[in-house]
């Protein structure tokens, strides 16, 4: 599975995309009725934020704004990472334990095409994943 290309893991369907001034609520009760984790901020069909249920809480609730009349634009993840079709899933399963997000925007060609999230993981190989990158994350702790 982390070998195959993102194109084929990616989640088509399921990746909703909204404009910069949509509000916190707007897009949290979007979220909730298409069941996903994140939305992708678009603006002149260029990609320019993601903002995920974990923002709704650390950035949001935490910081006592109002969701109803806070623009995703002023909470949003600006200029996220992002990676190609082509790009394995073990890649992107690696850049987002690296930077601590779990939803990863698919861009092709300028274009957003998919997102993959940690989700999209949660199979038998997952666990060989966690473990793997453990264990050499004690190899490093005990070579240094």
């Amino acid at each position: 599975m982390f070998s195959q290309p993102i194109r084929t893991i990616m989640e088509r369907r399921k990746f909703v995309t909204v404009p910069p001034g949509t509000s916190v609520r707007e897009a949290s009760q979007l979220m909730a009725k298409k069941q996903i984790g994140a939305v992708l901020v678009v603006e002149d069909k260029r990609l320019i934020g993601i903002f995920s249920e974990r923002d709704v809480v650390f950035r949001v609730v935490a910081r006592g704004l109002d969701p109803a009349t806070t623009p995703l634009s002023q909470v949003m993840t600006q200029e996220p990472k992002t990676i190609k079709p082509n790009n394995t899933f073990g890649y992107a399963m690696t850049l987002m334990h690296e930077n601590g997000f779990r939803h990863l925007p698919v861009i092709d060609e300028g274009k957003v095409v998919g997102i993959v999230s940690a989700r999209s993981a949660l199979d038998p190989e997952l666990e060989e994943f966690v473990c793997e990158e453990r264990r050499r994350q004690r190899f490093k702790e005990e070579a240094t």
